[in-house]
């Protein structure tokens, strides 16, 4: 697959995300036309206001995990993406645990952590624990990426893009951050490693060099 053929679908997924409250958003200007009930219009004002926090968190999120945040900058600093993630499932009823002890990091370093992270994320149907670890041993990055939750499905097509299995022809918009992870984690000189024991829990590893 081209790169822009992968930027493509990165797009539609990106799109995908933020129609919803974009559309809650306008939807909510719509009604203020014609609304003259004082409390209606504040139930709406604050379908607007929540809309466009949403869309905001998003936006910044995806700029980190997809994007080209921080310039000609070859270093980003961790907290960013840690503050990125707490805005993403803000509302949500997923809690995030992170543990992570490099105070910064590679572009695409952040994109590994970011991008495995959304996908593990997604895996908590009914919401629970994700929890972000990476740690520095020698000369090498341990990432370790947790869901735990009431019930923790992880999609085989999934499964496979995060495993660098999933061919290029069933690639599509979902699938993409798992494609993208697979991709950089093998940039960095390694390769993701899939743990599910159950509904209850599902885990993602990889080792890289602290050096890229």
């Amino acid at each position: 697959m081209s790169n822009l053929d992968f930027a493509a679908l990165l797009c539609s997924r990106l799109c995908h995300d933020l129609v919803s409250p974009v559309g809650a958003i306008n939807n909510g200007l719509e009604i203020l036309e014609d609304e003259k009930d004082p409390s209606m219009r504040e139930a709406v004002l604050d379908l607007i206001t929540a809309s466009t926090r949403q869309t905001a968190n998003k936006l910044q999120f995806f700029r980190l995990a997809f994007g080209a945040a921080g310039g000609f900058s070859s270093q980003l600093d961790l907290r960013e993406a840690e503050k990125a993630f707490n805005l993403l499932l803000d509302g949500s009823r997923t809690a995030l645990n992170w543990k992570v002890t490099e105070p910064s990091g590679s572009k695409n370093l952040v994109k590994l952590l970011l991008n495995v992270g959304l996908v593990v994320s997604e895996c908590l149907i009914r919401g629970g624990t994700l929890t972000i670890k990476m740690d520095k041993e020698d000369n090498q990055l341990r990432l370790v990426v947790a869901a735990t939750g009431g019930r923790v499905i992880l999609q085989d097509v999934v499964k496979d893009a995060l495993l660098g299995k999933l061919s290029e022809a069933e690639l599509e918009p979902r699938t993409a951050p798992a494609y993208l992870a697979a991709q950089v984690a093998g940039e960095l000189g390694g390769a993701l490693v899939v743990v599910q024991e159950g509904e209850e829990s599902l885990i993602v590893k990889a080792v890289i060099d602290s050096m890229n």
